[in-house]
């Protein structure tokens, strides 16, 4: 790892090795990466961007791996950045992107993160890997693990998107479904990772998946002309994307490559699971479990994220809001994108569409405002849940594109 000299506890600040295998410092914070940035300045361009593969791995100065042979790639990252005018008119926006994740490998941003982490599995040694997921992590670890040759096992909640338990059994991992949430498969792995000899990739208790999530910041500023826009609305269960993409800001200005302009950064979660939204509108630092999380948006059903001083600090610093939204709101927001864009999006995108109407509407943002929503996955994961949307096409019709 020619460019990282150490990592750094989120919390307390405390140094750690480079290129050992680490989970969470004692004090309970998550690790982050840290680079010489100033050599990486002196030895990588922007310009040289265009000539790179379109994955993530372009970003490979700023990427934790020691050698290109360590990847585990299945062509992750340099998703559309997709400009919604049909949506835009209808919500009010007058410059309105999809950034849509949903065309990631395994069908979500999460490939991104977990091409990272098995990356660096891979070069430190590690053989087996455990992680709970709410659903497309899994799927995304079961992929890569796979493409690595590592042994994954997985939790999900047993009522886990039917076609997220299916990939994972398809891609060779061993599944157990829990009866609970995302917090109780946690728990699992915990209690068993040491007698089994599993590797914790749980979200933020291991360095890098970060790493490969905040690929999204660098993708959006380099499609942007390294001009960032004005908002960026991003659901949040766990948060790692958010918080990546705040730490690749951070780096892409120590680089030279943006000044200190930073969008708005609006965390989007569910009515039903709504932990960062009471700790932002509390003033508070940190979030409380949030009792009886229940939600069509899986990936949002995180009564606890580890992550959450991260995200709130991140929220706070730039300006944004944290928002709530009712999963009424979240499908019929869907079947808007889907019949406006043809973007068929996973509830949690579908949820920031909702959001930006709310936001829109109070005047927190305004109509001239560049703003970004990500979709975080494909809506063919979410049959389930939208099997009891009617589509407004078989009402209506809409205009054509011009």
């Amino acid at each position: 790892m020619p460019n990282v000299t150490h990592l750094k506890c989120s919390l307390c600040s405390r140094r750690f090795e480079a290129g050992k295998i680490h989970n969470l410092c004692p004090c309970g914070g998550a690790l982050l990466v840290r680079y010489d940035l100033d050599a990486v300045r002196q030895t990588w361009s922007r310009d040289s961007l265009p000539a790179e593969s379109p994955t993530l791995w372009r970003y490979l100065p700023v990427l934790p791996v020691r050698s290109r042979e360590s990847i585990v790639s299945l062509g992750e990252g340099m998703t559309p950045l997709i400009s919604t005018k049909r949506l835009g008119t209808s919500l009010g926006a007058e410059q309105l992107w999809v950034k849509d994740e949903g065309l990631n490998p395994t069908g979500s941003f999460k490939a991104r993160g977990l091409s990272a982490a098995i990356s660096m599995a891979l070069e430190l040694g590690i053989r087996k890997i455990a992680i709970p997921s709410a659903g497309n992590a899994a799927s995304a670890a079961a992929a890569y693990a796979a493409a690595a040759g590592i042994e994954a096992h997985i939790f999900m909640p047993v009522d886990v998107p039917h076609a997220n338990y299916i990939e994972c059994k398809m891609l060779g991992a061993r599944v157990t479904l829990v009866e609970g949430l995302i917090s109780d498969c946690a728990r699992i792995v915990a209690e068993r990772k040491q007698q089994e000899g599993w590797f914790d990739m749980s979200t933020l208790k291991e360095p890098y998946r970060i790493e490969g999530k905040k690929t999204m910041g660098y993708e959006v500023a380099e499609q942007f002309g390294w001009d960032l826009p004005d908002a960026i609305l991003y659901p949040t269960g766990g948060g790692v994307g958010l918080i990546g993409m705040w730490k690749a800001f951070d780096e892409l200005e120590q680089l030279g490559w943006i000044g200190p302009k930073r969008p708005k950064m609006i965390a989007v979660q569910a009515e039903g699971c709504q932990p960062v939204v009471r700790a932002f509108e509390r003033g508070e630092s940190r979030t409380e479990f949030w009792q009886h999380a229940s939600t069509v948006a899986s990936g949002l059903r995180v009564p606890k994220p580890l992550g959450d001083v991260l995200v709130l600090d991140a929220v706070r610093a730039s300006g944004g809001t944290a928002i709530a939204v009712a999963d009424s709101e979240t499908l019929t927001a869907g079947v808007e994108l889907a019949s406006l864009e043809g973007i068929f999006a996973a509830p949690e995108g579908a949820a920031c569409v909702a959001a930006l109407r709310k936001l829109l509407a109070t005047e927190f943002l305004s109509p001239i405002e560049r703003i970004v929503i990500y979709n975080t996955g494909s809506g063919l994961k979410y049959l389930e849940a939208y099997a009891t949307s009617q589509p407004p096409a078989a009402e209506h019709s809409h205009p054509a594109r011009t």
